[in-house]
């Protein structure tokens, strides 16, 4: 995951979030702190994080470099997951198919917070599972006890990260609820959720005021949540691989413990955002990219039990008797004890039962890739003790090469679709595939641009392009902006007031336009009044000239049109000719970003 996340990371252009990113992350901390009270709260922990990262060298790739390591760290978090909820093979195939999910790699390049999320949400999960395995053993009770607030102190970093990750409570909700556990472990992970929801609290009130920021999203539809089932589920969206991934998953779903876990991590908060998001649209992919965690786990599970299914079609009396033997013997070891309770009725454990031992327990050893900790047991829901455990066997034979191949054999296929998706890889290294190339349209603006030449942004949102970029607007004018984000507490500057901007335009015959691709002409109406006049004096006064366009964002020049004028003689009557077609110019090199 480190690999692929380094590949193509400087890739030659911010665009408009990771340029929020990078302007705010170059303010000090009281200017952070201001800002938040107006705008971006709900990233405000991950701006502080960035201001530390930049504060060390400012750049598009220390920019992606945090996002870079949470990716990595979430593979690794996946699988240590599908070791201890299932085998080590189990944990290796999950943690390599998580890396090579085109939807991973992507976000794994963003200068945002969305992938450290995802580590945050995958280590919580881990630390759930590791508390109801320490629950189930007698003599690590009381560090059982302590096990829950590491879990409950990662919750609340990564809800500060991005408050959209509570709902992996939901998820974990319903786990605990699918292994039974006692009363005593539903307290514990109460009160550790509980303190995390308690300092998320304050962030969500005054991200509830700035909702505004999200007005742009849409009611999800089919089409939104078959494109997010295709992302998640599968390193391809169409094709034999999709549909191998679909049944695997579905086999999966049989593997216990691990479906436990991974099922409603990855079903249950993207089922509540969507739902919600029918009533006010808050959804988007990237607001549950931890989710996608739960899929690889699941293929890699059903990849484990049809290995599985095959096996006991292998003619075993081929085999020497020995080998035979230790071949069961190795199968019944690396079997993972189930969580606490199990989820059997009567709490009996689904795992593997050996020679005469009570079916609520499972034979414990060592051997070569297997963990040394306590094994879980049966519990007592009444009193919540645990049932003893029987002594582990002295020693067992050393994993079969048949065992270690069909290993490696599961780790080589997964190169089949990474193989199939290199094209897709390649390109989603590229600056064009994101939704603009700020690097880009500053690059030509300072081609294009000379000193004192007049400039709107249109919306203004779109001066982040000088903030990330100012070297090529060094010595424009900049018509509305009246004082500067950093001083105003504002992304993008606060700007002057509409009448005062009509006199500047008065005496302008040409200017320069920064704005949505998709404007001038338009039948959008701007909320802001500053906007509304940008639109309507530039719509009804002047003419373009040329423009270029990189994705949502154009730079154009508009120069105003003749007036007619009082003549002795008339002139002939003409009728006004169209106007000219827009000269789309080739972007030049696009700049390095420098201090904003």
């Amino acid at each position: 995951m480190l690999a692929l996340g380094l590949w193509g990371l400087d890739r030659g252009g911010m665009w408009g979030d990771e340029g929020v990113t990078y302007l705010v992350g170059r303010r000090t901390v009281p200017q952070i702190w201001h800002l938040l009270h107006g705008v971006d709260a709900v990233h405000g922990l991950y701006y502080l994080l960035m201001h530390a990262v930049l504060a060390v060298h400012p750049g598009e790739v220390a920019l992606r470099l945090p996002s870079v390591c949470g990716a990595a760290a979430t593979a690794g978090l996946v699988a240590a997951l599908g070791v201890r909820l299932a085998r080590p093979r189990v944990g290796l195939w999950a943690g390599l198919l998580y890396a090579i999910t085109p939807l991973t790699g992507h976000y794994a390049q963003e200068g945002r917070s969305y992938a450290i999320v995802a580590a945050g949400v995958a280590g919580a999960t881990l630390l759930l599972v590791r508390a109801l395995e320490e629950r189930s053993a007698p003599e690590l009770q009381t560090r059982a006890r302590r096990s829950w607030w590491p879990y409950g102190a990662v919750l609340a970093v990564t809800f500060l990260l991005h408050e959209f990750a509570v709902l992996v409570l939901c998820a974990h909700a319903l786990t605990l609820l699918a292994a039974r556990v006692p009363r005593a472990v539903w307290a514990g992970w109460g009160r550790a959720a509980g303190v995390a929801v308690g300092i998320l609290l304050p962030l969500a009130w005054v991200s509830q005021r700035q909702s505004g920021q999200v007005a742009w999203l849409r009611v999800p539809d089919r089409d939104t949540t078959e494109r997010l089932a295709r992302g998640f589920l599968s390193v391809t969206p169409t094709g034999v691989v999709f549909w191998t991934s679909v049944l695997l998953i579905l086999l999966g779903l049989g593997a216990g413990r691990l479906a436990s876990v991974a099922l409603p991590l990855l079903v249950v908060p993207p089922v509540i955002l969507l739902t919600v998001s029918q009533f006010r649209p808050l959804f988007h992919e990237r607001y549950v990219l931890y989710a996608l965690a739960g899929a690889p786990l699941l293929v890699a599970a059903g990849a484990d039990r049809l290995v599985g299914m095959l096996g006991r079609l292998w003619p075993t009396s081929l085999l020497r008797p020995e080998v035979a033997h230790g071949a069961d013997r190795v199968a019944v070891v690396e079997r993972r004890p189930e969580l606490v309770g199990a989820l059997t009725a009567g709490g009996h454990h689904a795992g593997t039962t050996v020679g005469g031992h009570h079916p609520g327990t499972t034979v414990s050893g060592h051997h070569p890739g297997t963990s040394t900790r306590p094994p879980l047991t049966g519990i007592n829901r009444t009193t919540g003790a645990a049932s003893p455990t029987p002594s582990p066997s002295p020693r067992f034979p050393k994993r079969p090469a048949r065992t270690r191949l069909i290993t490696l054999a599961g780790a080589l296929a997964l190169a089949v679709p990474f193989l199939h998706g290199l094209p897709a890889y390649r390109s989603d290294r590229l600056a064009a595939h994101r939704p603009e190339n700020l690097a880009e349209v500053s690059a030509l603006a300072g081609r294009e641009l000379r000193p004192g030449d007049p400039v709107l942004f249109l919306p203004s949102f779109w001066r982040v392009t000088a903030l990330a970029y100012p070297g090529p607007f060094a010595g424009v004018r900049d018509l509305a902006l009246a004082e500067s984000g950093a001083r105003s507490g504002t992304l993008s500057g606060r700007e002057v007031a509409p009448a005062e901007l009509e006199g500047r335009l008065a005496g302008a015959d040409r200017v320069w336009i920064v704005a949505q691709s998709n404007l001038l002409p338009s039948r959008w109406v701007p909320g802001d009044p500053v906007d509304r006049v940008k639109l309507d004096v530039v719509d009804g006064e002047f003419a373009r000239r040329r423009q270029y366009v990189s994705g949502r964002v154009k730079l154009a020049l508009y120069i105003r049109r003749t007036p007619p004028q009082d003549m002795v003689m008339p002139a002939p009557e003409h009728k006004a000719g169209p106007a000219p077609e827009p000269v789309v110019t080739p972007a030049p090199a696009p700049p390095s970003p420098a201090h904003p």
